[in-house]
């Protein structure tokens, strides 16, 4: 997206990010307050992801995981083929062993992603993009990989509103790809308004 369009999806990415930080900051206090009782610090992680460009930058979220999440990930893969297979085929577990109760109910309602507020107020993000990556999921865009990193990431985007985890991975990169080469500002604006309905059902959220 470029010229007058690219401008205001910036404009309009900033504006509805620091509203949305505003309307949302009782919320964000008392889920801080709840991590802080039930799981103790960090309340935020920040996880190196894929921006536009290929440039790394780290994604904010609520710690929805157990501190050890990277060793007790390998054990269970190690000890269940069959996860291992989906977490292969989606990176995603829909009985993910990391996962704290409460970090489950965050996930399902996606309020672990609200501090991406934040980074789309930096310009790491935007408001309606690819969901960010990890480095090691690169190599699952192939050649499209180099559209990934035409655009910003996005904290919602065609494949929350298409299933998200419920989809393939492979599925997951043709909406990418036909995001990249399609969207507009009143396509963004359409996403966003489908988005609440789909984080309500949380279908695919895990």
């Amino acid at each position: 997206m470029k010229g007058i369009a690219g401008g205001v999806k910036c404009g309009l990415d900033i504006f509805l990010a620091s509203a949305g930080l505003i309307v949302l900051s009782p919320m964000i206090l008392m889920v801080i307050a709840i991590l802080l009782v039930l799981q103790g610090r960090p309340i935020f992680i920040a996880h190196p992801r894929i921006g536009r460009r290929g440039a790394v930058f780290p994604c904010l979220k609520f710690r929805t995981m157990v501190p050890d999440a990277a060793d007790v990930l390998t054990r269970y893969l190690a000890a269940n083929p069959r996860e291992r297979a989906e977490w292969k085929a989606t990176r995603k577990l829909k009985n993910d062993p990391r996962i704290t109760p409460f970090g489950a109910f965050l996930r399902r309602s996606s309020v672990d992603e609200i501090p991406q507020l934040f980074n789309v107020i930096r310009g790491q993000m935007s408001l309606v993009g690819p969901r960010p990556i990890v480095a090691s999921e690169a190599e699952l865009y192939g050649s499209h990989f180099s559209d990934y990193i035409r655009v910003r990431p996005g904290l919602t985007g065609l494949w929350q509103i298409s299933g998200r985890s419920d989809t393939s991975y492979s599925a997951r990169v043709e909406l990418d790809v036909r995001y990249v080469t399609e969207h507009t500002v009143w396509g963004d604006v359409v996403i966003m308004a489908r988005t609440i309905p789909a984080v309500l059902r949380s279908r695919g959220s895990y």
